[in-house]
């Protein structure tokens, strides 16, 4: 990370126009994460100029390709013990550094057998899982509170999970992936208001896996006070899902976002993969660590859904759903 940092600033105003999508700064303009290399060779280029030959960037000999040399050399089997020292350090964590070498420092072993994603998914560790909370149908206790009507329309029970951003900016936000705030469950058919604090920025998903569809929201935007929301699936769609404000309006009036379209089942075989837990679902249009974007996923997306129904690419055209009163009703279905 800090190499990259470097190297960000000393890039120049084309590079940092190449990359304005796959390399995420704070408010200050510091790098805080960066996107997926595969698929992406004006990132590889720009990351070759600091990390080449140091770490495995991701194009290694494979199926008759040749790869690239230093690719090569970092994915090649080491001599002796089948054991892995790892070390992490804020400064360098080159072996044998100074940053490395003090008492305050510990290495630890890698484990003798690997951990699968599973099928491209990723899920919280059960020490970070909150535990559920029961849910209470009478909404009438929580008159005057901001948060979530949640509505489970499905016929099996779910629990729902979720997640504040790690950080937000002017159009951005660094998604949490790893550490749900809390998670609900309901029954088939069941429904219950979910408080949150009015800073909370982020998303419900059913579990917590991915791909999953996601509804974003805030409860409180700093430019009005409303909430706002919206139904993504670049992430992925594991179901439908709807948002709608709550705001005085009779029920079912009011601006809906989403859809109730089942699109899953009868998607293209390469649109699809199978999640950890076993359910198909619609991969990730937009890509991430697992994988470069599914065209295919995409293209039958905008014709079932379309992007003024939900973010399928890019980040605008999608419905801004609000509520003066900081609460909104999300269904999934």
């Amino acid at each position: 990370m800090q190499n990259l940092r470097k190297a960000w600033g000393k890039a120049s105003p084309a590079t940092r126009n190449e990359l304005k999508g796959s390399i995420f700064t704070d408010k200050a303009g510091k790098v805080v994460r960066m996107g997926p290399i595969k698929g992406n060779p004006k990132l590889e280029a720009f990351v070759r100029t600091f990390a080449d030959g140091k770490t495995y960037i991701g194009v290694g000999a494979w199926n008759g390709s040749p790869g690239v040399a230093s690719d090569n050399n970092q994915s090649s089997a080491g001599q002796g013990t089948k054991n892995a020292i790892i070390t992490y350090s804020d400064g360098d964590a080159s072996p044998g550094h100074e940053d490395n070498n003090n008492n305050n420092k510990t290495a630890h072993r890698a484990p003798t057998h690997a951990t699968s994603m599973a099928a491209q998914s990723i899920q919280a560790s059960p020490s970070e899982a909150p535990k559920p909370q029961a849910n209470n149908n009478n909404n009438n206790h929580h008159q005057g509170e901001v948060g979530i009507d949640l509505h489970n329309k499905s016929p099996k029970p779910c629990r729902y999970f979720f997640y504040d951003n790690h950080w937000n900016g002017n159009g951005t936000a660094g998604a949490n992936f790893s550490t749900p705030l809390k998670s609900i469950d309901l029954a088939p058919g069941a429904s219950t208001f979910v408080p949150l604090k009015k800073t909370f920025k982020g998303r419900v998903q059913r579990g917590s896996l991915i791909p999953a569809t996601w509804v974003e929201f805030q409860c409180a935007a700093a430019s009005d006070g409303r909430a706002h929301g919206d139904i993504s699936l670049q992430q992925g769609c594991d179901g439908a899902a709807t948002i709608q404000g709550t705001d005085g309006a009779p029920h079912g009036s009011g601006p809906l976002g989403g859809f109730t379209k089942d699109v899953v089942t009868g998607a293209p075989k390469a649109a699809k993969v199978r999640r950890g837990d076993g359910v198909w679902c619609l991969a990730s249009t937009m890509g991430n660590w697992m994988g470069p974007p599914n065209e295919v996923a995409a293209e039958w997306l905008f014709r079932e859904v379309g992007q003024r129904k939900a973010y399928i690419k890019g980040g605008s055209g999608t419905d801004d759903i609000e509520s003066r009163n900081g609460r909104l009703e999300v269904c999934f279905y």
